[in-house]
């Protein structure tokens, strides 16, 4: 991170899960953090983390579905540290269901907090990093929009969106001297399922117990995602099974979905989670 001298991050989703635990390991390396979250309460139980781990924080309340709020953040940010260099678009929700079951208003409410609130992200702070000769943006998406799993469709929706936005951005800012890294786990230890919306009882029960049976933590992850934006990587792909189904869908996409169909067809998933 000799890079960022000043030592300066923006997080969204910060009051909680791994936007809390990302706060917490920057606070390690004695970074500022800006956390940002609607929920005020849980923001400033982060920053009393970070303070703890040699941090310092600035609680900024953000509704990552209001684009005015990003600015009003981008201003406290300037009056405060006279800038970032980092920006961490995580703040997300989960949903699943049957494609057509899923109420329209979802759908709504995941597109305009999983992929329009990091596009508010970037638009916003794009042009402040130019300006200032570089910087690195983070955007959290998940091993959902890789693998395309059934009954997952507005969710798998929202985090391939972010995926695809993330790799047009790593070529677009690198004349820029901007890094640009997308992180892509599979259920790993958070509270994502408190937000979770379901059109049944089955689909929640199911989410729960693949958190439940994940014995990866929100430690690992925001350490691997430190770790790849220290080496520039795009991808931060952190579980085997995660790194196994991106690499078979990229290498034999026929072949993936022919595997999907026929387990889905005759649920192995739900025999596994024991259902």
């Amino acid at each position: 991170m000799k890079r960022f001298p000043k030592k300066r991050i923006f997080i969204t989703g910060a009051g909680s899960g791994f936007g809390r635990q990302l706060s917490i390991e920057f606070a390690k390396m004695g970074w500022k953090i800006g956390a940002a979250d609607i929920n005020i309460k849980g923001v400033d139980e982060t920053i009393e983390l970070v303070n703890k781990n040699g941090g310092s924080a600035i609680a900024i309340p953000c509704d990552v579905t209001k684009p005015e709020d990003f600015e009003n953040a981008a201003k406290i940010l300037e009056q405060e540290w006279q800038g970032v260099d980092i920006v961490v678009n995580n703040a997300g929700v989960a949903a699943a269901g049957f494609m057509e079951k899923i109420p329209l208003e979802t759908w709504e409410w995941i597109i305009n907090i999983n992929f329009k609130g990091v596009i508010y992200g970037c638009r916003t702070f794009i042009p402040i990093l130019e300006k200032q000769g570089g910087g690195y943006i983070v955007n959290v998406a998940s091993n959902a929009g890789i693998t395309s799993l059934p009954e997952m469709s507005c969710y798998n929706a929202t985090k391939a969106a972010v995926i695809s936005l993330s790799e047009t951005l790593v070529g677009e800012l690198y004349p820029k001297n901007i890094g640009v890294t997308v992180v892509a786990p599979t259920f790993f230890k958070t509270n994502l399922h408190t937000s979770l919306k379901t059109t049944d009882a089955r689909q929640e029960k199911m989410a729960n117990s693949f958190f439940a049976k994940s014995k990866t933590t929100s430690e690992d992850i925001a350490k691997h995602t430190i770790k790849s934006i220290r080496k520039n990587k795009l991808y931060v792909i952190t579980q085997m099974d995660g790194k196994f189904s991106w690499f078979s869908k990229r290498m034999t996409p026929e072949f993936y979905y022919k595997c999907i169909k026929w387990g889905y067809k005759y649920k192995i998933m739900d025999k596994y989670l024991g259902m």
